[in-house]
């Protein structure tokens, strides 16, 4: 049988703010507490008080650490207090969706009540969960959840073969034409999840600039699709990636329109230099602190063109429009 846990109780909550006022030790109080070093060290970080309109008042509080952990425990019991819900969550996990299918739908369908997959987890093992045996309609049929740092970690999102050390010296030293490097501009946070994906062509310098309003991969992979599949295969032979999670889908560009992938080796932004060069030169125009959600496509390509209509000393005073003509004209012939 394992260890029963159980949580802090007011008194001890209140007897730790004591201590930590008197500066007594994290190992003093487990000691005297009866209670794990990592518990303490949890509850002084996860309950920690802070607004920034009251910043001498910073801290840890007993009672205030009491409620806020009661909310949070509340929060987790939702699927108890709103039986609907409870019962369109199971009706969903019997027809074999899983926690995380179940909650980003609620998320999609901007649902007024929803619960994380986290949640969902939480109630499947818990004593009503078991007692419906509500662990036989996941896809593992375990009985028992493992513990958190046993479970296993994802698979990489990358393959290896993909690997940029396995692009060809042609690419790299921009002796064939067609050969692509992609990135995120980000902005703000407050200013929404709003993005914008930068395309540009290695040899020519030719820019695309495509307007996302979200980082989710599906989207953004889908907008770079429909930009450069209409183009003759010698115009896109390959796309160089960074990591970053709107990448994801690569399979499905390789798969639906033949061009092939690589993505730079992790937190190396210099192996695809060309693309972060000219997106300093589009911040110019898109700024950080620039709101770009009332944009549309069609200034997007207005940006586009003033980038790929300026003469480049990199290209012997020619424009990048120019260069990518001329090299169209030179791969159809």
């Amino acid at each position: 049988m394992g260890t029963t846990y159980t949580q802090l109780s007011i008194t001890e909550r209140r007897q730790i703010e004591r201590w930590r006022h008197a500066k007594v030790p994290v190992d003093e109080m487990a000691k005297v507490l009866k209670r794990c070093r990592s518990t303490i060290f949890r509850e002084l970080k996860r309950n920690h008080f802070s607004d920034e309109s009251m910043p001498k008042h910073d801290g840890y509080y007993g009672a205030a650490a009491h409620l806020m952990q009661a909310d949070l425990r509340a929060r987790d019991r939702k699927l108890i207090k709103y039986p609907e819900l409870c019962k369109r969550v199971i009706e969903r996990i019997k027809d074999g969706w899983t926690p995380e299918q179940i909650g980003n739908r609620m998320i999609q369908e901007q649902a007024p009540l929803r619960v994380c997959q986290e949640t969902i987890y939480r109630y499947i093992y818990s004593r009503e969960g078991m007692r419906d045996d509500l662990w036989w309609y996941l896809p593992t049929h375990r009985v028992a959840r493992r513990p958190r740092r046993t479970r296993r970690r994802r698979e990489p999102k990358f393959h290896r073969d993909v690997s940029i050390l396995f692009r060809p010296d042609d690419v790299a030293h921009r002796r064939q034409f067609g050969h692509w490097e992609v990135d995120l501009m980000l902005f703000k946070q407050k200013l929404g999840q709003t993005n914008v994906t930068l395309l540009v062509e290695r040899v020519s310098r030719f820019t695309v600039i495509l307007k996302n309003p979200s980082r989710h991969t599906k989207p953004v992979m889908g907008k770079i699709i429909k930009a450069i599949k209409d183009l003759p295969h010698q115009a896109r032979r390959s796309i160089t990636f960074d990591r970053g999670s709107e990448f994801m889908n690569w399979p499905h560009l390789q798969a639906e329109i033949g061009t092939q992938t690589w993505f730079c080796d992790p937190s190396s932004p210099w192996q695809k230099g060309t693309v972060e060069n000219t997106n300093r030169r589009a911040r110019r125009w898109l700024p950080r602190k620039r709101d770009i959600r009332s944009m549309t496509d069609q200034d997007m390509k207005e940006i586009s063109d003033r980038l790929n209509n300026t003469p480049r000393k990199c290209l012997g005073w020619k424009t990048p429009a120019e260069v990518f003509r001329e090299k169209m004209l030179e791969e159809l012939r």
